[in-house]
């Protein structure tokens, strides 16, 4: 199978203009994003997606491969599917598979990108599939806060659906805290393998009604019946949205030059 990781990094963030640029402990985080896909064993090739001129300078200079997108597209999915069909374009080359991997998950690790593309090959590639992680909750503050994202899952581990909110409700009259020992929760990492035709099959339908009301761009393609197969992963994720959440991804980077594995 060959594949393609691709990093969308936009300078413009609502949140944290210029995260992909903030410095973790002597690193960019873009850079260390870029570094972690890199351990992959099964990518083809990595670029770097970007509309903005700072961070392609900044890429281009630890040696990242960089394509250059639009501002107004308004999806990481999209810029996603701009820069696969301007490098396939260029390049002349085709990929089974495209990898979105989120330029504000600076602890990622190669790994986690084979087990996605393991399973995606378990599927006829031909077909649009969808592979993704997702991590088990572990407290009532993860299940209950609407930044992190919960997937319900069929026995085959295929989402059934991402929500915001806690997915499955649970009616029984117990506390929150209770609810993670009477049923497995599960919390999504916003990384796709995508087989090529799932990723085009993204760009040829406008937004779903779900999409719109939970704001999770994954739901655009579960509405119109793309499978995604979820993969449990024990690797450590902080996703960079504000600067505490960076301050917390320097600690754990202290701490492991302390305590290398």
């Amino acid at each position: 199978m060959k594949a393609l990781g691709i990093i969308p990094a936009r300078y413009a963030a609502t949140r944290f203009p210029g995260k992909p640029l903030v410095d973790l402990l002597g690193r960019t985080m873009i850079q260390r994003v870029w570094e972690g896909a890199m351990e992959s064993e099964r990518l083809s090739h990595v670029l770097i997606a970007t509309d903005d001129e700072r961070i392609a300078r900044i890429c281009v200079g630890f040696g990242a491969d960089v394509v250059m997108t639009a501002s107004e597209l308004p999806s990481g999915t999209d810029r996603i599917l701009a820069a696969y069909r301007q490098y396939s374009a260029d390049t002349k080359t085709t990929f089974d598979a495209v990898v979105n991997i989120q330029g504000d998950e600076p602890l990622l690790r190669g790994a986690v990108v084979d087990d996605l593309l393991i399973a995606l090959a378990n599927h006829d590639l031909q077909q649009p599939i969808v592979t993704t992680p997702i991590q088990q909750i572990v407290s009532s503050e993860e299940l209950l806060a609407p930044h992190v994202v919960k997937v319900a899952l069929n026995q085959a581990f295929k989402a059934l659906y991402f929500s915001r909110s806690p997915i499955p409700h649970y009616r029984k009259s117990i506390v929150h805290s209770d609810w993670l020992t009477a049923h497995t929760f599960w919390k999504h990492i916003g990384i796709y393998a995508y087989t090529t035709p799932a990723l085009r099959r993204f760009g040829e339908i406008a937004p779903s009604p779900l999409e719109e009301i939970e704001q999770l761009e994954q739901l655009r393609l579960l509405e119109n019946g793309v499978e995604f197969y979820c993969v449990p992963t024990d690797k450590e994720f902080v996703a960079v949205d504000i600067e505490s959440d960076a301050e917390k991804v320097r600690e754990i980077l202290r701490q492991r030059e302390k305590n290398p594995a």
